[in-house]
């Protein structure tokens, strides 16, 4: 079972933005800048092509109001969007507030923040949903 399982089952806490009956959203507790958001299908599946394709597609239209949501939060030209799917055994993407491609650098150091600075961004991304 992943992380993002427990996430999804309620037996690990986030910083939740979205959720509907496929997908949930919630902020990254280390990420590369204030803002980033995974979304994650609920169904436990590593790979991100190995989706069914209405889960491929249903997770870019789930993930379109979150990502509008996120340029209105924060100073930044656009919502980047990537897939990585290294980290944890359960596809995911990451939308990530940029101003320019290297800010989508995964080898850069992340941020380490409080779970107050992490509420208080969930709190403006939701307020702009």
């Amino acid at each position: 079972m992943s992380v993002f399982t427990k996430i999804i089952s309620g037996e690990l806490p986030s910083h939740k933005i979205a959720e509907n009956e496929d997908f949930i959203a919630f902020l990254d507790i280390d990420p590369l800048v204030m803002g980033h958001v995974l979304v994650v299908p609920k169904t436990e599946t590593d790979k991100i092509f190995d989706l069914p394709g209405k889960y491929l597609a249903g997770m870019l239209v789930f993930a379109q109001p979150i990502a509008k949501a996120i340029e209105k939060s924060f100073d930044c030209k656009r919502c980047g969007v990537s897939v990585i799917g290294i980290e944890v055994p359960h596809c995911h993407m990451h939308l990530v507030p940029i101003n320019s491609a290297n800010d989508l650098n995964f080898t850069r150091p992340k941020l380490k923040v409080s779970d107050e600075e992490l509420e208080k961004t969930k709190q403006k991304i939701i307020s702009n949903l």
